[in-house]
């Protein structure tokens, strides 16, 4: 069977679905919180921890997986990892504590974020500049289409199966996925880097770090997406248990608001090639910062529709539909020889950050949806801070 080409919808859909894993595992049981937390005899708080459980694994597995694929190939690594994925999925089904599934979580992010960490790599072997940020948008619209249909899918299964049933599917897309990699995913890794070793890894890690032009496009893709996880740590419980959605209710709001991050990585393909990455990711550091802004309007307000939440959140994920391909290119951009650490390092931060917001919303949670909208608000207003104090040293590394 003859591998995917560049250039082609199809490589880009397979390079979709691997970013996509990561969105899949963490929206799809979304609906399914607050069950959780009655049948396994947690509290909220615990209950949360096991979103983030998965983003510490996340985080932590990708300081691995660049520096690996530099030296051994994208392909074997990549493989690995998704059959880690497969392996804890399957524990996640049959967990009998809070304590196992969050456990089982964190394995689960250990091998799904081989997907995300590799595909970027892959696209920076591929191509480079406005056309890299364009790949990578591209890639985002479409996966966009886990958060839109895996909150509604995981209503549907919380309502018809239960909880576990949403692991039974997240085991077996991963065994499809690995199946696509194996027989039409090629290498694209042009030159394979020396031995893996330590010292080299940490040498390459402070490289990207003294780097002005890597930091700041790393502060915007991490701050805009840990707003995402400030909403995804808080909405199940804020729109089910505060504004009466049932369960498969949620599922249709969440999935509204991630048409959103959809809408806005299509108009970020559709210009970024017009009006350079620079321009892109500075409307959607705008429209993060004014949605967050609207979603603290309406909850001191006082509006009682849980919807009066979702069109605010849309509005700030179709601002990180424009941040986060065009700042992953530019933060990649010099560095496609390593382009797997510098991959690693950026994910391992972000996903760090995201954690922390999510540990913090969760344990903040009360009666009141201030703390998840405050946090969305503030992030966005960051990410905006970011853009704007920070575009000399953008520009000058961009050329």
């Amino acid at each position: 069977m003859p591998v995917l080409r560049a250039n082609t919808f199809a490589l880009t859909a397979l390079l979709a679905a691997l970013t996509g894993i990561g969105p899949l595992s963490t929206d799809m049981y979304l609906p399914s919180l607050p069950d959780i937390s009655n049948r396994l005899d947690a509290t909220t708080a615990q209950t949360q921890l096991t979103i983030s459980a998965y983003l510490v694994g996340f985080a932590l597995g990708q300081l691995l997986y660049g520096p690996a694929s530099d030296r051994f190939g994208r392909k074997p690594v990549l493989t690995t990892g998704l059959l880690i994925y497969c392996a804890a999925s399957f524990l996640c089904t049959f967990a009998w504590s809070i304590e196992l599934l969050m456990l089982a979580r964190a394995s689960q992010a250990v091998g799904a974020c081989a997907g995300i960490v590799l595909a970027r790599a892959i696209v920076r072997d591929l191509y480079s500049g406005a056309r890299a940020g364009r790949e990578l948008s591209l890639m985002g619209m479409v996966m966009a289409l886990a958060p839109v249909l895996a909150p509604v899918a995981g209503g549907v299964l919380q309502t018809l199966f239960g909880w576990r049933a949403n692991f039974v599917v997240l085991t077996a897309s991963g065994l499809l996925i690995v199946l696509a990699v194996w027989l039409l995913l090629p290498e694209t890794l042009p030159r394979r880097s020396p031995a893996l070793k330590l010292t080299g890894m940490l040498r390459s890690f402070g490289g990207f770090l003294r780097d002005g032009s890597f930091l700041a496009h790393t502060g915007l893709v991490v701050f805009v997406f840990a707003g995402l996880f400030a909403w995804i740590s808080g909405s199940s419980f804020v729109l089910q248990d505060l504004y009466g959605q049932s369960a498969f209710e949620f599922g249709i709001a969440f999935a509204i608001g991630s048409v959103g991050y959809m809408t806005g990585s299509a108009l970020a393909a559709k210009f970024v090639g017009r009006y350079g990455i620079d321009t892109v990711s500075g409307f959607g550091a705008a429209a993060a910062a004014i949605g967050g802004m609207l979603l603290v309007g309406a909850v001191v307000f006082d509006f009682r529709s849980g919807f009066t939440l979702v069109l605010p959140m849309a509005l700030y994920l179709a601002g990180m539909g424009g941040v986060l391909g065009q700042a992953i290119a530019g933060a990649l951009q010099p560095y496609r020889e390593r382009a797997g650490a510098a991959s690693s390092l950026l994910g391992f931060t972000q996903q760090s950050l995201s954690a922390v917001v999510g540990v913090v919303i969760g344990h903040m949670l009360d009666d009141s949806a201030m703390p998840m909208a405050a946090g969305v608000a503030i992030c966005g207003c960051i990410t905006l801070a970011i853009w704007v104090t920070t575009r000399g040293v953008r520009a000058r590394a961009l050329g």
